[in-house]
């Protein structure tokens, strides 16, 4: 697992310790962090995520709900719904590759998910890719100018 793997996977789990139970304050999310990544960059990547996250989720439940097409939030179990919305603020709001992302995502969900998680959360991520990210994906096939 690469580092920033780990620090995803941490982020996922603080994502859906405060989903489950939202009484949980920032500042422990914060310790939690802290004491599961040992290197102050990770440690600071996965803040960025969750700090993110939390500051986007409507916006993000909007997107996701949208792309979802036949589903609810609520319908989703938690740790797909929240491996949706790391990766939905990583497409949208990061500089991270959408492979990247997608390939990551897909790899959350498919240790901590079901066994349809992988294929759902690909699906619906797929549906977010920002269009001048697929675009500027040199193993898509472009348009022809004309």
């Amino acid at each position: 697992m690469t580092r920033r793997s780990k620090a995803r996977e941490v982020v996922l789990q603080m994502l859906y310790q405060i989903d489950v139970n939202p009484d949980v304050a920032a500042v422990a999310v914060r310790e939690m962090i802290y004491e599961q990544l040992p290197d102050e960059d990770l440690r600071s990547f996965a803040w960025s995520l969750f700090a993110g996250v939390r500051e986007s989720r409507g916006q993000l439940d909007s997107l996701i709900s949208t792309a979802a097409e036949n589903w609810t939030l609520a319908r989703m179990a938690p740790t797909d719904r929240n491996a949706l919305r790391l990766g939905a603020y990583e497409l949208l709001f990061t500089d991270t590759p959408h492979r990247v992302v997608i390939d990551e995502t897909i790899e959350l969900a498919r240790r901590f998910g079901a066994a349809q998680s992988p294929q759902f959360v690909n699906g619906i991520l797929d549906r977010l890719i920002p269009p001048e990210k697929r675009a500027s994906d040199p193993a898509q096939p472009q348009e022809p100018s004309e």
